[in-house]
């Protein structure tokens, strides 16, 4: 197309103008009005530009570049969107219905009331630059899916990994063999799906039917069901409200009377919140908070490990020098929490303690402008969270995975980072492990 440029990553570029004109001809292509043609595009690099609410039928956007974009509303029935990156794009309310997105990237889009019925969802790709590999599975890693329509769409082997599925439509598709683990499918539709070879593992299969889908070739390992996943609030020895009292009380004398609250292997689902209590030292190891309103939940010096905090709201939580050693807080909402480190004791007896995410999974968390100093990331799973605008100055992120991590604004003075990391920090000294 005229008026194309070379970028960086070997794909041409095209303004928005030039693609609104592209759109309109394809417009009266559809209509059958003369001068039309039919979009088509091939590694073209379109990212950040907006089709909001345009009728793409059948148009082909090959192996193009289409992060960032704003796509909500958009008809792509029986387009090509084949080897497309569509990552971190707004999809809500758009239709592929018997679309081509074999082998496209999706990661961490929204795709929210979007309609995939019969899409193929194969696996593909190009060899355009160096962009895009061939025989690539489709990528919803991280996606927003909630109420989308993917019935009798073909997605054996696609990756919804961590993606949020809650109240889909996915009736008789095809799903043999994909990549589900850490998926949120809470009151998901999946009468008649294929799932022969599927990874559910740690799942979230809560208002599904999933005894049919059992069987020794589904992994389903870990996964949250509507059974309890621990011992249930209401077997707990004591009403816990009184159990909290009790916990204040041994706070407030430092252990005089009272008793610690131990809430280890706890499934808490049924509370449904925990908003601004006050839980400060608390023991809750392996427990289940999953999906809970945790908003200015009082956490500090608290033993958390290997609890499941997916998908909860603790913004502006108090979790100074609280542990949460290999606990599960993916798609977790964190922004402002307080988590500077706690100094007990007096003269050579003091104790440092700093909050401890090692081995933790932080996948597509918010940790927007969050205090972290001097916390303790080591081998965790930090990919395409947000630290933002963070204080994280002294923090060791030590062998981490940062995959797509944003630390946009962060203040990274004295951070150690991991060897094979070269994230671009706005401000702040990063030192390597």
């Amino acid at each position: 197309m005229q008026g194309q440029t070379e970028n960086p990553d070997g794909l041409e570029t095209i303004s928005q103008d030039q693609l609104d004109a592209l759109v309109r001809l394809h417009n009266r292509f559809l209509e059958g009005r003369l001068g039309g043609r039919r979009a088509s595009l091939k590694a073209v690099n379109i990212g950040g530009l907006s089709l909001k609410g345009q009728d793409l039928r059948q148009a082909s956007f090959m192996g193009c570049l289409m992060a960032d974009m704003d796509l909500s509303d958009s008809n792509f029935q029986e387009a090509s969107l084949y080897a497309c990156d569509l990552s971190n794009s707004n999809l809500n309310n758009a239709k592929f219905i018997r679309a081509d997105l074999r082998g496209a990237r999706i990661e961490n889009a929204t795709l929210e009331g979007a309609d995939l019925e019969k899409a193929d969802l194969r696996v593909g790709g190009l060899s355009i630059g160096n962009t895009y590999d061939s025989g690539q599975a489709v990528n919803f890693r991280g996606a927003n899916l909630s109420g989308a329509k993917l019935a009798g769409s073909i997605a054996s082997k696609a990756d919804f990994s961590d993606a949020n599925l809650t109240g889909a439509n996915m009736t008789k598709a095809d799903l043999r063999g994909a990549q589900m683990e850490g998926a949120d499918l809470s009151n998901a539709d999946i009468d008649g799906v294929q799932l022969g070879g599927a990874n559910l593992k740690s799942a979230i299969l809560t208002g599904v039917e999933v005894q049919w889908i059992k069987g020794s070739d589904i992994d389903i390992s870990g996964a949250i069901t509507d059974e309890n996943a621990g011992t249930s609030v209401a077997d707990l020895e004591e009403p816990l409200p009184q159990m909290i009292e009790s916990h204040r009380a041994w706070v407030e004398t430092a252990g005089k009377s009272g008793k610690q609250l131990d809430l280890s292997h706890v499934d808490l689902r049924a509370l449904k919140s925990l908003k601004a209590e006050k839980l400060t030292a608390i023991r809750a190891v392996g427990a289940i908070f999953l999906g809970m309103n945790l908003y200015k939940i009082e956490l500090q010096s608290a033993v958390l490990d290997g609890a499941d905090f997916r998908n909860c709201d603790m913004e502006e939580a108090d979790i100074r020098g609280s542990s949460f050693k290999e606990a599960n807080l993916s798609q977790c909402k964190m922004m402002g929490a307080r988590g500077d480190p706690l100094m007990f004791g007096e003269g050579g007896g003091k104790r440092f303690s700093p909050c401890d995410f090692e081995g933790a999974k932080l996948r597509y968390a918010n940790f927007s402008g969050v205090h972290l100093k001097n916390a303790i990331f080591k081998d965790a799973d930090l990919s395409y969270a947000d630290f933002s605008n963070a204080d994280l100055r002294e923090a060791d992120f030590s062998g981490a995975k940062m995959q797509g991590t944003t630390m946009e604004g962060a203040n990274t003075e004295g951070a150690t980072m991991p060897k094979s990391t070269r994230p671009v920090f706005r401000m702040g000294g990063v030192q390597e492990d």
